[in-house]
């Protein structure tokens, strides 16, 4: 019997990357999307004459979809514990697609009233439980199947996916807003999620013969559930999962998902001018979370970590404040310094939660941390910065909420082992 904790043999670093990412290319074109219609989804299913109010409801609903995250997480850790990673990877890319793909044929608040709102809940919810096992499921994958050395740079692979995907998303937008206004409300934005599911169809398919990492003999000497073994005996890395990823959720989902719509309805920018700026930003932080998981196999993940939660901590409110002034370039360069910030840190935590959690309960510890940070502060922050927005009355809350996430995530990073050289267990 081979050793648990070697990658097989037949699996090569461009197929491992691939089975990373490919599903957060479904996760994160779905949310990209739904963040870039969510004015028109808000006028849609949530009609109020106040645009602030239908914009919370709306991403009320974004919201609604990490609800269900921490239950999937506890399903498909189960799964990947228990069975391996790979039925994790395949059932979880298929599952994300066919709610995808339903949420383009929706019938609108106009059309059958407060049931629209309903259905679109539920399709968010469906959305999230398959969600929930999809990208630690992949980060997984790819810390037990990358070279020594190499855990770092390979589970940027998932990063690297997302920010494909939101890149997609903005083009698919890109393309929608070309259209009349009568147009894109009326079937234009139902358009980008059907094209999602036919996203997650073709993730499926290329996914389906991709090679185990870890299966039955690595978890079968444990006959405890992997929920109750996590919560017993490993409850503590848990929340030590929770307070690392914590700035990963606040930071990117306010920069990279919320920052379009907060550019164009508090700053005043066009809608060309913020999808430009949304777009060139993601490139840069998808080069910035490959280079920080790299420096990060070298050096050592806590570094990385730490530098970043300090530059967040000390910039984001004189970023924020430049963004602000509503000139397209001056924003353009405070969104290449997010990125700078936000991908050094989010290119290095993946690898460092997935290298903290023993292997036999690895998928469940890692999915139930991660899921409830997302759940409770990454799905959450564009619906709670608008509220701080609204009860404050200053457009500068995002950055005060970014630095409190950096501030607690820089305490957690203080307290954990250096996990680069760690041997899996």
């Amino acid at each position: 019997m081979s050793d648990p904790t070697d990658a097989p043999s037949s699996l090569t670093p461009r197929r491992a990357a691939i089975a990373a990412s490919v599903g957060n290319v479904l996760e994160w074109y779905d949310f990209a999307v739904y963040a870039f219609f969510a004015g028109t989804i808000g006028r849609l299913f949530f009609p109020n004459s106040n645009d602030i109010d239908s914009l919370i409801a709306a991403f009320g609903v974004f919201a609604a979809g990490y609800i269900m995250r921490p239950l999937g997480g506890i399903l498909f850790g189960h799964i990947g514990d228990r069975y391996g990673r790979k039925p994790v990877l395949v059932v979880s890319t298929l599952a994300m697609a066919i709610p995808t793909f339903a949420m383009g044929l929706l019938p609108t608040a106009a059309q059958i009233g407060p049931v629209a709102a309903v259905l679109l809940v539920v399709m968010r919810l469906l959305q999230g439980l398959s969600i929930g096992g999809e990208y630690v499921g992949s980060v997984c994958y790819s810390v037990e199947s990358a070279k020594p050395g190499k855990r770092g740079l390979m589970c940027t692979a998932s990063i690297f996916g997302a920010g494909v995907g939101t890149l997609m998303g903005s083009a698919f937008a890109d393309l929608i807003y070309v259209l009349p206004r009568d147009a894109v409300e009326s079937w234009g934005w139902r358009l980008a999620f059907m094209f999602g599911g036919v996203v997650g169809v073709v993730g499926w398919y290329l996914r389906r013969n991709l090679p185990e990492t870890r299966s039955g003999p690595a978890t079968q000497a444990h006959s405890e559930p992997p929920i109750i073994d996590t919560l017993v005996n490993h409850w503590r890395l848990v929340l030590k999962v929770v307070g690392l990823n914590l700035m990963h959720a606040v930071s990117f989902f306010m920069i990279f998902v919320f920052m379009k719509t907060y550019l164009r309805e508090f700053v005043g920018l066009t809608e060309t001018q913020a999808l430009t700026i949304s777009t060139l930003g993601l490139i840069a932080l998808m080069l910035v979370t490959v280079a920080s998981g790299t420096i990060s196999d070298r050096i050592g993940r806590k570094p990385v970590l730490l530098v970043s939660a300090i530059a967040a901590i000390l910039f984001a409110y004189p970023l924020l404040m430049l963004i602000n002034i509503g000139t397209f370039w001056i924003a353009l360069a405070c969104q290449f310094a997010f990125a700078a910030i936000v991908g050094t840190y989010s290119g290095t935590a993946p690898s460092t939660m997935a290298e903290m959690v023993p292997s036999h309960v690895r998928v469940t510890g890692t999915s139930l941390g991660y899921n409830l940070c997302m759940a409770l502060f990454g799905g959450t922050t564009p619906m709670i910065t608008v509220f701080l927005i609204k009860v404050t009355g200053t457009d500068m809350a995002p950055a005060f909420y970014i630095m409190l996430a950096a501030a607690i995530s820089f305490a957690v990073v203080l307290s954990i082992d250096e996990t680069s050289r760690r041997k899996l267990s």
